[in-house]
């Protein structure tokens, strides 16, 4: 089978996560799609993102998955952690969200699940939503546990580099 990837980013506001979840997991359903969302003020860079789904989907080609659903595999990775309980903390909030949704499936119901997905939220450029900023940095500093002494030793602008670091190691780190 033929496998489509989609990412769409924009900004969403969400008064009840719970609602907002059941809605996106129908749109999954309805269009025999994985959709997974995460928030995108945590993601270090369109590179951390594609790393984080690659080794997901190499992890669910080997059997080495940790997730059944093929989403949160790419959220455990994304957050750069072994447990899945702890990788939701890389999802979404209710309030105001930045949003990065991976999509997976067969590349017609991809994009219709796509389509459905764009009345939901404010589309906003990928590039520009991922990028790592300052604006990010506490946050992903705390989410991935870096420590000074690791900035100190490798530099700021490697913060990016870091996190990838984060993500390849973490079917190793408890």
């Amino acid at each position: 089978m033929q496998r489509e990837i989609q990412v769409i980013c924009g900004a969403v506001k969400i008064p009840d996560l719970h609602v907002f979840l059941k809605t996106i997991s129908a749109i999954a359903a309805e269009n025999e799609v994985t959709i997974q969302g995460m928030n995108a003020d945590l993601i270090a860079g369109e590179r951390h993102l594609h790393f984080a789904v690659g080794k997901a989907l190499r992890a669910i080609a080997a059997g080495n998955n940790v997730a059944k659903d093929p989403g949160i595999e790419i959220m455990r990775y994304a957050a750069g952690e072994r447990q899945i309980e702890r990788s939701f903390s890389i999802g979404l909030h209710e309030g105001e969200n930045n949003v990065v949704f991976v999509l997976l499936g067969k590349k017609d119901n991809v994009f219709l699940a796509f389509s459905r997905l764009m009345q939901l939220l404010k589309e906003k450029s990928c590039s520009e939503l991922l990028a790592y900023s300052d604006l990010k940095r506490k946050g992903i500093l705390s989410l991935f546990n870096i420590t000074d002494e690791e900035i100190e030793a490798s530099g700021e602008e490697y913060i990016p580099e870091i996190v990838i670091e984060r993500v390849a190691l973490a079917d190793f780190l408890k």
